[in-house]
């Protein structure tokens, strides 16, 4: 299966090892990318093991009716290995109960103890 971050890789080899813990992303647009194929695939849980602990709820359930289509990375500021914040802007696009839409955000991130973490939404 393609992975749903559009890698261009396998899922398993790409943003599956990340979900099942065998490696974590290296930058906050990596971490941005799973964090998006875990919607797509359902991953409650690594949402929440990569979301900061001060932003973070405390529970998380997903639609599974939504279907997550295409993720367009527009910019990022900083989160690069050497960085510990970063920023990522986006647009997902999804389809749910027949009807295409998107979601454009900036999300910023940061890293805690060598591992890059979802922070918050910008408005």
């Amino acid at each position: 299966m393609a992975c749903p971050c559009l890698s261009g890789n396998g899922y398993a080899d790409c943003c599956g090892r990340l979900h099942r813990g065998e490696s974590r992303a290296v930058t906050a647009e990596k971490l941005m990318r799973s964090r998006y194929a875990a919607f797509a695939v359902g991953d409650d849980a690594y949402l929440l093991r990569t979301w900061h602990p001060a932003t973070r709820p405390d529970t998380l359930e997903l639609d599974p009716t939504v279907r997550w289509l295409r993720l367009d990375i527009e910019r990022t500021v900083r989160g690069g290995m050497l960085d510990d914040t970063g920023l990522v802007e986006f647009t997902a696009f999804y389809r749910h109960d027949g009807v295409r839409g998107s979601q454009h955000e900036a999300s910023r991130f940061e890293k805690v103890a060598g591992s890059w973490l979802y922070l918050d939404a910008m408005d």
